[in-house]
């Protein structure tokens, strides 16, 4: 099965060799093609180039795409889409008055999710959470990643993590699973976050990591929830199961999370809501990947991770969405592209190779995924027809995505 792609007004994120990250200045290039085709053999991109070397292609089938713009599907990094129910109430309780760490205190927050999931049966939780990744892909997303975190006992936890499982078979893109052990301490453990922490290191890493459930180990670092002696523990008992980190830090307060992420070859530092110098150098000379979820500081009212600023340093960075019942209900990369450009004042060209390249890369997929390469995976977005790809960012509020192209076919 070939498929073509022609009269595209504008290709992006072209690249003639596979590059697999873009750090600082770099993030400013976007590689486009201008009046182009992209030919697609079964699920592999195998030729594009200007329309006028595209007289004698013949197709199975072929797309026009006069007008339109297209691009490598979003890659997202970061997500918990795999949750119960949802926590509107909380929304309200916030606009109220009430902070996140009020409603936390008071057994709301990640604590409300653990105990509607605990209570949700595994098939539900399925059907519940594959809603929530048709829409995204139907957004554009073509890759992502699924936190568990949300169960809080061993068999809750891998109760998310068989239904992540679950997804990875069913879906055509592929999905990352991360063990978020550490995400919030149970009610049952609040005044003995040891006993909890035992539990996570001695019982549910080495059961997950047994039955292959997942690639990822993630820990909340963050005040009031596990602090860096917490994390070290929990990170080295991951590494003598071969989980690579993936760690929540700096989203309320800056006190060495980085550093320690990078010291454990961390694949990635996601919030960076807060961050200092010290963390900055941290990142310098890693191969830790910067990640920003603006769209939790938009629901949340907390600062925007100064990606500004991480990329002036010569740094990668990555977008993701984050998408949680609590902090972040929306998967919609394309409003986080949005957000990092109008509150973060990335460049259009830095936003869509933060939220494409890099965000593959944030997951070990780059080699793969992520930009517009001879022998890479055929996901890909079409637009409709808007006046160049600077529109994307500029119009938030629109669904500008006409056809999503998942390993060669229409999804």
């Amino acid at each position: 099965m070939t498929l073509l792609i022609k009269n595209i007004k504008e290709l992006l994120q072209v690249r003639d060799t596979n590059v697999t990250i873009v750090k600082g200045e770099d993030m400013k290039v976007l590689p486009i093609l201008k009046n182009a085709y992209l030919l697609i053999e079964h699920d592999t991109i195998v030729e594009f180039g200007p329309m006028e070397e595209c007289l004698n292609i013949e197709a199975d089938k072929t797309i026009d795409a006069t007008g339109k713009v297209v691009l490598p599907t979003w890659c997202d990094s970061h997500t918990h889409i795999v949750y119960a129910g949802d926590r509107t109430q909380e929304f309200v309780d916030r606009i109220n008055g009430l902070s996140y760490e009020d409603i936390a205190n008071r057994g709301g927050g990640i604590l409300n999710s653990a105990e509607q999931l605990q209570n949700t049966s595994e098939d539900e939780l399925y059907n519940q959470a594959s809603k929530r990744l048709t829409e995204v892909i139907k957004l554009g997303t073509g890759a992502i990643e699924i936190k568990s975190g949300y169960g809080l006992t061993v068999e809750a936890e891998l109760k998310m993590l068989r239904v992540i499982k679950r997804l990875k078979h069913d879906f055509p893109i592929p999905v990352k699973p991360t063990l978020l052990a550490a995400h919030a301490i149970p009610k049952a453990y609040k005044d003995n976050k040891k006993a909890f922490i035992d539990i996570v290191v001695n019982e549910l890493i080495p059961k997950a990591a047994e039955a292959h459930l997942a690639e990822y180990i993630d820990v909340f670092c963050e005040k009031g929830y596990f602090d860096l002696e917490d994390t070290q523990r929990i990170l080295e008992a991951a590494k003598a199961h071969r989980l690579i980190p993936k760690i929540h830090v700096n989203q309320f307060n800056a006190f060495g999370g980085v550093a320690l992420g990078v010291e454990y070859d961390a694949l990635s530092v996601d919030h960076l809501e807060e961050l200092n110098p010290e963390d900055i150098s941290a990142l310098q000379g890693s191969n830790t990947m910067p990640v920003a979820l603006p769209s939790c500081s938009y629901f949340l009212s907390i600062p925007y991770t100064p990606g500004r600023a991480i990329i002036d340093a010569g740094l990668p960075l990555a977008l993701a969405t984050d998408y949680n019942p609590g902090s972040t209900p929306s998967g919609n990369m394309n409003f986080v592209v949005s957000s990092a450009c109008i509150k973060m004042k990335l460049t259009p060209e830095e936003a869509i190779n933060a939220a494409t390249i890099n965000g593959a890369y944030a997951m070990g997929l780059s080699n793969r995924y992520g930009s517009i390469c001879r022998g890479k995976k055929a996901n890909i977005i079409i637009t409709k027809a808007i006046p160049g790809y600077y529109h994307l960012p500029y119009a938030f509020g629109n669904n500008l995505i006409e056809t999503v192209i998942i390993n060669g076919d229409v999804f």
